[in-house]
């Protein structure tokens, strides 16, 4: 069963479990539309946005036409809030911060670089952190850090991570530590906040990761500090 966290005619919000896909792909089984359909006993499942196969956490679909316009009209703004949590290797060199990058898709290769401002077919990615702790793991530090996205790029945050010598564990595409103990990558979904597309009623759903490695590894650390300062 997939865990449903919210859910009414028009959309579901839910948590997808690592190493399923979350959108059909050609000649691969096990993906989120299929199963909750299913599960829901929905007519449709839209795809809103993505998460990486090896990543899993709070996603929210749409179950109706109506509502699918409204959320697309969301993301694409990034009226959004998508918030994540992720175990780095190594300690990054302040405490919070924003940075801005400029990403390039090299699509036969499946993977995204951190090149030069305004290069052609690169587009700008922005995000927010915080490190919420640091602990040792076979002399390796790792830090748990809450990550707000502001821009929606393929692999964004392992990249701008990456980019700054502090690869996600387990995430060897982009020179990650290799972790036998790790199903998927130490990347996870951990927040959602949009404005209901029909109604405008705010829905607000997280979900902390499972308690196993690396996550049991931060037990006890508050995970909503924010990742930015409100005003």
């Amino acid at each position: 069963m997939i865990p449903v966290l919210y859910e009414d005619k028009s959309l579901v919000v839910c948590v997808k479990p690592v190493g399923v896909l979350s959108a059909p792909e050609p000649g691969k089984r096990r993906n989120m539309p299929d199963l909750l359909k299913k599960q829901t006993r929905a007519y449709r499942i839209d795809v809103i946005h993505r998460l990486d196969q090896p990543v899993g956490g709070v996603m929210v679909y749409s179950k109706s036409g109506k509502a699918t316009p409204g959320l697309y009209k969301q993301m694409a703004g990034h009226r959004i809030v998508k918030e994540y949590l992720a175990v780095v290797c190594g300690v990054p060199t302040q405490p919070a911060g924003t940075w801005e990058d400029w990403l390039f898709k090299d699509s036969a290769r499946c993977k995204s670089r951190v090149v030069a401002p305004n290069t052609r077919g690169a587009k700008d990615a922005s995000l927010s952190y915080r490190v919420l702790a640091t602990v040792q793991q076979d002399g390796v530090p790792l830090s748990l850090v809450k990550v707000r996205l502001h821009t929606g790029r393929t692999h964004q945050i392992r990249v701008q991570f990456s980019s700054r010598r502090l690869p996600l564990l387990g995430d060897e595409k982009y020179g990650g530590v290799p972790a036998q103990k790790l199903s998927g990558l130490g990347l996870w979904s951990y927040h959602l906040a949009f404005r209901h597309p029909l109604t405008a009623a705010s829905v607000d759903e997280s979900c902390p990761p499972p308690d196993s490695f690396p996550w049991n590894l931060f037990r006890g650390v508050d995970l909503t500090a924010p990742t930015i300062e409100e005003p």
